[in-house]
């Protein structure tokens, strides 16, 4: 996850931001955690927001916990967080009804707001809603091509899919009886891509994928998730 710091410089990382190819980069490395060293060699566990990280006494780096030590270790890491942000909103069970979903109002042009990775703006907001926004374009693109999509016989994606119909990707993951098992939404477009499209599926990192499966949720947009559903 990106580190703290990152926030305070996504403002004017925007020629950068839009230059760069919407799909990224396949096998593309992540960012690492920088995590403080423990004087006595011990384990030290990070949060996904880069920044808090707890020492776990008499645990030495590569030996397992058990569940319950685990458990006091993610607690600590939680107690740490929500004392470094008093008024962040964390949503602790996503799908309890009443469950408060935090918003971006436009005041916060001004005022950063505390969200769980750190303090945001309204610009830095914009910013990565134009590079989702660029992702979804790069899958439109390709989703409409039989050239992109590596096609052996013309077809492309929108062709029985116009734009992206009939996917329902809130669906997944579910049972295909194509493939004979429970399969993801990505594992339905390789499928395509084998057999209308009659090209070579594509791999997990692929930015092709990345891009369709970007594409293909974008179009159903607010459609409640519905695993499972034929």
């Amino acid at each position: 996850m990106p580190k703290r710091r990152a926030f305070a410089s996504a403002a004017f990382a925007v020629p950068l931001t839009l230059a760069a190819s919407a799909a990224g980069q396949a096998g593309e490395e992540l960012p690492p955690h920088q995590l403080p060293q423990s004087a006595n060699g011990d384990l030290v566990i990070g949060l996904c927001d880069g920044s808090t990280s707890v020492e776990v006494p008499g645990v030495k780096p590569g030996d397992s916990l058990t569940r319950e030590q685990a458990q006091q270790v993610a607690d600590r890491l939680m107690q740490a967080w929500r004392q470094k942000h008093p008024d962040a909103n964390w949503v602790v069970a996503q799908n309890a009804p009443g469950t408060p979903t935090p918003e971006v109002s436009p005041d916060t042009q001004a005022k950063p707001q505390a969200q769980t990775y750190g303090a945001f703006t309204q610009r830095d907001f914009d910013i990565w809603r134009a590079s989702t926004e660029q992702l979804v374009a790069e899958g439109k693109r390709i989703f409409h091509s039989a050239k992109e999509l590596g096609s052996n016989d013309a077809i492309s994606c929108d062709m029985c899919h116009p734009d992206a119909a009939n996917t329902h990707p809130e669906t997944y993951p579910k049972f295909q009886v194509q493939l004979g098992r429970v399969v993801l939404l990505r594992d339905m477009i390789n499928w395509c891509i084998e057999n209308p499209v009659r090209g070579k599926p594509l791999a997990d990192d692929d930015p092709k994928l990345k891009a369709l499966e970007a594409y293909i949720l974008a179009q159903r947009k607010g459609t409640p998730l519905d695993y499972g559903k034929h």
